[in-house]
């Protein structure tokens, strides 16, 4: 199949290697097997503890091993699809550019510029292929192969990292919290630390050390969210030729606004920010002047690396600086 591939051929890939699969579901396997002692146990509960938690790590491992590794490679005439599960044997199909009579481009609603090709086969059949990894080029990805298949009638995308943009934006535009939702929460806070403290009170009982030193971490709980609740609305990134503009509220909701030009930076690395290279990637500019800016949640790492591949273009970072 390889013999056949041309450099203008598009490659699409989704799944983890066998390597990471194993890591993966090792781990899993770790986590289940502390709950075995339980089972050992004549407490009804543990037991029935110990056998779900049994279940749900093999039945977690089983997902994680079984799941398929697709890989696309379209051509100019057809598209070559390859299916492959951990230590089975590669399956692959081929569909030809005459049994193609549909292309949409759908949206994730996890990650917002995360794109598929969905091909509708004339026999009424549907394929989803793999995320579009190039996120800067949904555009010219679109129509190149609704050209080369001759597919009429395919909207283009609303793409927010597409590099055709003057500006990418990422992340979403920010609003701060009503002053209503914050009193709201601060309230919960303080109910919250003096509920076992008027329990204990109403049952008579005296109250002990914890219950009386929840009250003034209640207060402090407050306080903080009345003060700082916007500094988690995140951050929203607009990246224009020649510097990135990075808006951000403040605790008290007032907006704050840094710009980032190539010549501050001193590393532009991709690093991992949550539980999955899949869908937890960011941008990260670390500055000469030691300041860090993080950015909003990309995708995938090979959608991060476009992402700051641009970025470095954009801002004509030097190649010294580049760590993607």
């Amino acid at each position: 199949m390889d013999d056949a591939i041309t450099s203008t051929d598009i490659r699409l890939r989704e799944g983890a290697s066998i390597a990471q699969r194993l890591v993966t579901a090792g781990f899993a396997a770790a986590v289940a097997l502390c709950f075995t002692p339980g089972l050992f146990t004549h407490d009804p509960l543990e037991i029935i503890i110990s056998v779900v938690a049994l279940l749900v790590g093999a039945g977690f491992v089983l997902g994680i091993m079984m799941t398929p590794a697709v890989v696309w490679i379209i051509t100019p005439n057809e598209i070559l699809i390859g299916h492959q599960r951990p230590f089975g044997k590669l399956q692959t199909r081929v569909v030809g550019k005459d049994d193609i009579s549909g292309l949409q481009v759908p949206g994730s609603k996890r990650v917002k510029a995360r794109f598929q090709l969905v091909f509708t086969l004339a026999s009424g059949e549907r394929l989803t292929s793999p995320p579009i990894s190039d996120v800067r080029h949904v555009h010219d990805t679109v129509a190149r192969i609704a050209a080369q298949f001759d597919v009429p009638n395919v909207e283009a995308p609303v793409n927010p990292l597409d590099a055709s943009n003057p500006e990418m934006h990422l992340g979403e535009p920010l609003e701060p919290f009503s002053a209503r939702d914050i009193r709201i929460v601060a309230l919960i806070a303080v109910a919250l630390s003096a509920v076992p403290y008027a329990y204990k009170l109403w049952r008579g009982w005296p109250p002990s050390h914890v219950d009386i030193l929840l009250l003034p971490l209640g207060a402090i709980a407050a306080f903080a969210v009345y003060r700082y609740a916007n500094l988690v609305t995140g951050a929203f990134w607009i990246i224009r030729e020649g510097d990135i503009r990075v808006e951000r509220l403040w605790g008290d909701g007032t907006p704050r606004t840094d710009h980032i030009e190539g010549r501050d930076v001193k590393t532009i690395t991709v690093e991992r920010r949550g539980r999955s290279e899949d869908e937890h990637c960011i941008v990260v500019i670390r500055l000469h002047s030691g300041r860090r800016f993080r950015s909003p949640r990309i995708g995938s790492r090979p959608e991060a690396r476009a992402v700051g591949a641009e970025i470095v273009r954009r801002l004509g970072i030097g190649a010294e600086s580049n760590r993607i």
